[in-house]
């Protein structure tokens, strides 16, 4: 790394200010407080030591037990279309390896976050609790779909591929509330959902490529 960098955390500090510069920043994510957050959050923390130099390149990682972390600008722009404020209580619907969860901690009030397989639920616990989250609530579940006992959210995050919208989510969501969700299998979409007056008005957003969500 030479004298550049006195040592692995200013290298690493380097490489978020790239991301944010050259992946996040000139693809059109202009939110402060999203940026912020990303410059902040330790990616590299949430992957396998052996992939911690690929942590910030703009590609999704593999975790284990068949999942990713995806690409840092899909993190961003998911949770900039949230318009996420600090009395926002999220759920999220697949913690993974919990950097997206991170993510939504730094911006929201309370993250609810619920994922179906134990291993990657305690993998993530690990890495919030050493990064000092106070305020993300973590659930192994995979059916039913969602954290019902804590509705109605304020916003919902899911990080993997519906088949169709999930109703069952949309009961959780608060009136005005918003919800990101990929849809599709061969052909996914992220689409945007918001709940007004009861009803659901959803908007078609960019191609994406997220595991299958599964619910069992």
């Amino acid at each position: 790394m030479g004298t550049r960098f006195k040592n692995k955390e200013d290298f690493f500090r380097s490489l978020r200010e790239d991301m944010v510069r050259y992946q996040l920043e000139a693809r059109g994510i202009k939110d402060t407080a999203v940026l912020n957050a990303m410059r902040t959050v330790p990616r590299h923390i949430f992957l396998p030591e052996e992939l911690a130099l690929d942590a910030y390149a703009d590609y999704p990682l593999p975790l284990f037990a068949g999942q990713t972390i995806s690409q840092p600008y899909i993190v961003a722009y998911m949770t900039e279309k949230l318009t996420l404020s600090p009395d926002d209580r999220v759920l999220e619907i697949g913690t993974g390896s919990g950097y997206q969860t991170a993510i939504l901690a730094e911006l929201s009030g309370e993250v609810f976050s619920v994922e179906r397989i134990p291993e990657l639920s305690a993998w993530a616990k690990e890495r919030l609790d050493y990064l000092g989250y106070k305020n993300v609530h973590l659930l192994v579940r995979g059916s039913p779909l969602g954290w019902e006992e804590f509705a109605p959210y304020d916003k919902i995050i899911v990080t993997a591929a519906a088949e169709q919208l999930p109703e069952e989510l949309l009961h959780q969501l608060r009136s005005n509330g918003k919800m990101i969700v990929p849809i599709g299998t061969f052909s996914q979409y992220l689409h945007l959902v918001k709940r007004i007056n009861g009803k659901s008005c959803t908007r078609r957003l960019i191609p994406v490529a997220f595991v299958p969500l599964i619910v069992d």
